[in-house]
């Protein structure tokens, strides 16, 4: 193959704007922990222009407005080459990602509308990957492998998995899908370019109490791996590039420790998920560490060192054609045919009650539960009062889910939800990547794996290894299976097609396979194409304004100094007369916050050492009245750090009023005194 790989920033705004995961509107963006990026893979068929395009984002989701527009830029660069049929947009699912990057009302609920920064930092960081990628194409061999992830994943709906048959139960040794499979890329001299991994776990190891941007556990597995492979190079720089992509995750969670009442310390480990005091509100998972920060660390190393483990070991080579199958559904409407004379419908989409309970890793809003089979005539009434009732047709569909949101019938001022989805798998060789457009859960990503799988050994194409991208190309929340969505918990609440979503899934993605064992990918029909809505900007972020410095202060000025020493463990902490960083992202596209610095003696200058990536530092912006806003910045100094004289820097933009209605935008910096780490 000609296999290229390019990784680009996608942060976006780090201030202000919701972060896209846990639905609170409270939880809002002030500051970084870690950079996002899109990483990309392309692999080529060296005698012909066939392709296939790997995306894995550090955002929540690949929406079907990222999608659109990153299909539009590709189209106006490469022509015919990059299509809707052979790129993937996968999401890690990071939950501290900035949201507003969508297009279909429900999402503008909890994120301030649509914000176009957030949007177009997410579109063009996956387009510059690609180009990067596509600059970068050289002769190189794939190798594929797999093995299993201890201690790092616990089923945070095991009383719906208890549900599913148990002799279907009974062929799988745990109620997660502990298999991680890893692609390794490397040139025809044998040099590494990269890595892929696909492991079913949530990266919610950041609670929904956190305010500062970060790709969570698999964002730091990328980091250890890429920090590993680039030696020397800061953070995000370097040429290898190292995935870890979502997949099959609806029901999996990374807080190991299992649900516990915040308030009492009890297990809340029951079908409602529920406290005896505080209700479900009460009930939250934690993880392996002491906070949520060594928890993302401990979950995150133990993902990476597995990944480092089969990366090493992999021997088995991918080869054989390149082949891509894609096709646009009308979800709300796909007729399944179970058997030869039984067929059901799929339904227009709808979120029941429990969807507003959330789950033990985010917790959700008022007195619901999960697990609700009844509606609540209190919360009905304000529904229906304020959004309209839910049709008939819609409340019989959707059985036994007591409906919340009828999102499909709700359509000001754009659609709520999505009909149009994509279906979409691409074939490297032996491996088939399914990109499915939301959360399956374990046992829903089974049957699915198992259907593709024995539909492409019917047509003769055998021992293809199928994987699922989670997370991809639109987000139709949770795909649960049909015993699962009975007892109506969180994920089922969200599995917004009705009882058969799964169903219409497996026929469609067998239809797929079975079009690329046959070869005739070119005869599926394209289905109808999804709106692109006239809606460019709509949003309640604060509008950017000048901004001050306390009197006699300058902007980046000290306000609280580091101390003159420190040693490794603790905390060098530094505040400054900072401005609000979203002027910093919409005036430059990788704008760094803030550097470690160390002193050499030899070249007496100094040395950035960390970056703003570093999952070692801490960026905080705090605003307070009349303009006026804090940084801090902090760096938690790790063991084996070099004694010496350092100092932290930091660089941000403020706005300025030049007239009455004019704004510009200055740059600035500020720096800490020098200190000693002993």
């Amino acid at each position: 193959y000609l296999v290229g790989v390019g990784r680009a920033d996608c942060t976006g705004p780090v201030a202000q704007v919701p972060l896209m995961g846990y639905a609170n509107p409270e939880q809002v963006g002030e500051g970084l922990l870690s950079r996002l990026y899109s990483r990309a893979f392309i692999v080529a068929d060296p005698g012909s222009s066939t392709r296939v395009v790997f995306v894995s984002a550090d955002i929540g989701m690949v929406s079907q407005r990222v999608r659109l527009e990153v299909l539009k830029q590709l189209q106006s660069k490469y022509g015919e080459l990059y299509r809707q049929d052979n790129v993937i947009l996968s999401g890690t699912h990071t939950h501290s990602g900035p949201g507003g990057y969508f297009q279909y009302t429900l999402f503008w609920i909890t994120s301030k509308g649509l914000v176009r920064p957030a949007l177009s930092s997410i579109v063009n960081g996956i387009v510059k990957s690609i180009d990067i990628a596509h600059e970068n194409m050289k002769k190189g061999r794939i190798f594929i492998n797999r093995g299993t992830v201890e201690n790092s994943q616990i089923n945070r709906s095991p009383f719906s998995y208890l549900e599913n048959p148990e002799a279907e139960r009974n062929r799988y040794s745990s109620n997660t899908d502990k298999e991680m499979v890893v692609l390794k890329m490397v040139d025809e001299d044998g040099h590494e370019l990269g890595l892929i991994s696909w492991f079913a776990v949530h990266p919610v190891s950041m609670n929904n109490s956190n305010h500062l941007v970060n790709s969570d556990n698999v964002g730091y597995a990328s980091y250890l791996f890429e920090q590993e492979k680039n030696k020397g190079m800061l953070p995000g720089k370097g040429s290898f590039v190292a995935a870890f992509a979502s997949s099959n995750l609806g029901d999996v969670s990374p807080n190991t420790r299992g649900p516990f009442c915040a308030n009492t310390g009890e297990s809340c480990d029951n079908p409602q998920s529920s406290c005896p005091i505080g209700g479900a509100a009460m009930c939250m998972a934690k993880g392996p560490g002491n906070d949520m920060f060594e928890s993302t660390r401990i979950i995150g190393q133990n993902i990476y060192l597995k990944a480092k483990e089969l990366y090493e070991k992999a021997s088995q080579e991918v080869t054989g054609p390149l082949r891509s199958a894609h096709q646009w559904v009308n979800m709300s409407n796909v007729t399944v045919e179970l058997n030869d004379t039984h067929t059901v419908q799929t339904c227009k989409p709808a979120l029941g009650h429990s969807f507003a309970a959330g789950t033990i890793d985010g917790v959700g809003a008022f007195n619901f539960t999960q697990g609700s089979v009844e509606g609540d005539p209190f919360w009905d009434q304000i529904r229906d009062q304020l959004l309209g009732e839910p049709s008939n047709e819609t409340k019989a569909c959707h059985k036994p889910k007591p409906i919340l949101f009828s999102t499909g019938e709700m359509t000001w001022p754009h659609p709520w939800h999505p009909d149009i989805v994509d279906v979409q798998i691409a074939a490297i060789g032996s491996l088939a990547i399914l990109a499915v457009p939301g959360e399956f859960t374990t046992m829903s990503g089974r049957r699915l794996r198992e259907a593709v799988k024995s539909e492409f050994d019917s047509h003769g194409t055998r021992g293809m290894n199928v994987v699922i991208a989670g997370l991809c190309n639109v987000y139709t929340h949770y795909i649960t299976t049909y015993e699962e969505y009975q007892v109506q918990r969180y994920e089922a609440a969200s599995t917004i097609y009705g009882p058969h979503t799964l169903s219409a899934y497996i026929q469609l993605y067998r239809g797929l396979a079975k079009a690329i064992a046959l070869n005739a990918t070119q005869e599926l029909p394209r289905g109808p194409e999804p709106p692109l809505f006239n809606v460019t900007n709509l949003t309640l972020l604060p509008a950017l304004r000048a901004e001050n410095a306390p009197a006699n202060k300058t902007f980046g000025d000290v306000l609280e100094e580091v101390r003159q020493e420190y040693r490794e463990g603790e905390v060098a902490e530094v505040t400054f007369v900072g401005a609000n960083p979203r002027n910093s992202a919409e005036n430059a596209t990788e704008h760094n916050f803030l550097t470690v610095e160390k002193y050499s003696n030899i070249s007496s200058s100094w040395r950035v050492v960390l970056n703003d990536a570093s999952w070692d530092t801490r960026f905080y912006w705090s605003k307070g009245s009349s303009g006026q806003s804090n940084v801090t910045i902090e760096w938690h100094i790790p063991a084996g750090t070099e004694p010496g004289m350092y100092r932290l820097r930091y660089f941000g933009h403020y706005k300025k009023a030049v007239s009455l209605f004019r704004l510009v935008t200055v740059p600035f910096e500020g720096s800490s005194s020098e200190f000693q780490i002993t």
